[in-house]
């Protein structure tokens, strides 16, 4: 017969599996296990690391007890403290009572303002990776006991499946916004990001954003000229610098073939045209596929348009904003804005409108794709 606290615990692990097949948001499984844990060792403080495997760290995604808020932006390094030794080595430690343990006992007196008692250090692992550390401190449970350590070796087990599944499901998600070619977002995102800008907008009359779209002027020499694998390189690298010069507060994604588009939220129209002609400058001086031997020089057609003056709704300011893109496209290598007209100038003749800050206007380099130095 399976006594009473035998059938607590297996209502314990009842109740973390069946929150592993209802949920697949990694912070509530995680809550979960430890909330459990809590309750089988009443630790005085808990908690849980998990690996940032390219920083080669470790960060609290959860915490509680007292000052754990402050624990929210710590990052620890591999090997460091408690939690870096076990990330790093991979093993359990559990020390019952620090003052008897000669290396630990030192490290809780470095600290004093732990309060550090006991320690039970676990690593949360998938085959041979940490993927994270739980820690228990001042545990009210003898936690040398085998019963003890497979009850949270279990647990941890738990843990290990939960953050696989929620990485998983991150990387199906990634995968389904992004364009293979550029890592950028893909065309379908930008209609859902469309809408959430519409919700911000909703909850806020105030609120606007812009959306530029840029076509590639004259990309089709790149592929006749030098093939499609250089095409795509081509069109990755121009990704990659429409990121760094916009920034990571706004979004790039690829709409389709040489056309790309920037979301650029809660810019109006005088800080977005601010913006596009940095992005329309530096396409035009940024020598491209250098590491190929190359250097192209490419230009674009640029067109903008700002929400809600432009377009109330998501057909039309993306009608807007295309709009003005086939208008610039008339020269090519410009930059044309809704309300506003073309605002660069190129080799063809295209002046600023009347008024416009001649800050606006950029040197002539052309409007053919060339190289540079070949």
């Amino acid at each position: 017969m399976i006594e009473g606290s035998q059938m607590n615990h297996l209502a314990v692990f009842h109740d973390v599996a069946r929150a592993l097949t209802q949920t697949l948001e990694l912070e509530e499984v995680l809550l979960i296990i430890m909330q459990k844990m809590t309750n089988f060792f009443s630790p005085e403080r808990w908690t849980m690391l998990m690996v940032d495997e390219q920083a080669q760290e470790l960060y609290y995604p959860i915490a509680a007890g007292e000052n754990s808020e402050s624990l929210k932006d710590l990052r620890i390094r591999m090997g460091d403290g408690l939690a870096g030794y076990v990330a790093l080595t991979g093993t359990t430690l559990i020390v019952p009572d620090v003052s008897l343990d000669t290396q630990w006992g030192g490290f809780a007196r470095a600290h004093p303002e732990l309060n550090i008692q006991s320690i039970a250090c676990i690593p949360i692992t998938s085959g041979s990776k940490t993927l994270g550390v739980i820690q228990l401190f001042n545990s009210k449970l003898d936690m040398m006991s085998e019963y003890s350590q497979s009850f949270i070796r279990m647990l941890c087990d738990y843990a290990a499946i939960a953050i696989q599944n929620a990485r998983s499901v991150k990387l199906i998600h990634e995968l389904t916004i992004t364009d293979d070619c550029t890592s950028l977002f893909n065309a379908r995102h930008l209609y859902t990001m469309l809408d959430e800008q519409l919700a911000v907008s909703a909850a806020n009359n105030r609120y606007q954003f812009s959306l530029l779209f840029v076509d590639l002027d004259h990309f089709k020499e790149v592929n006749d000229t030098h093939g499609h694998l250089v095409g795509s390189r081509l069109l990755a690298e121009v990704g990659s610098l429409m990121k760094r010069v916009l920034g990571p507060e706004n979004y790039c994604f690829r709409y389709g073939g040489d056309e790309f588009v920037a979301l650029l939220p809660g810019m109006d129209k005088k800080t977005a045209v601010t913006a596009t002609m940095q992005l329309w400058q530096q396409l035009r001086e940024t020598r491209l596929l250098s590491g190929q031997g190359l250097n192209l020089l490419l230009h674009g057609s640029f067109g903008l348009a700002t929400f809600p003056e432009d377009g109330a709704n998501v057909q039309a300011i993306i009608r807007a904003a295309d709009t003005q893109m086939y208008a610039a496209k008339t020269t090519r290598d410009n930059v044309s804005v809704a309300g506003l007209g073309m605002i660069a100038r190129n080799n063809q003749g295209v002046q600023l409108p009347a008024g416009r800050p001649a800050s606006m206007a950029a040197a002539d380099l052309g409007t053919k794709l060339h190289v540079v130095g070949a």
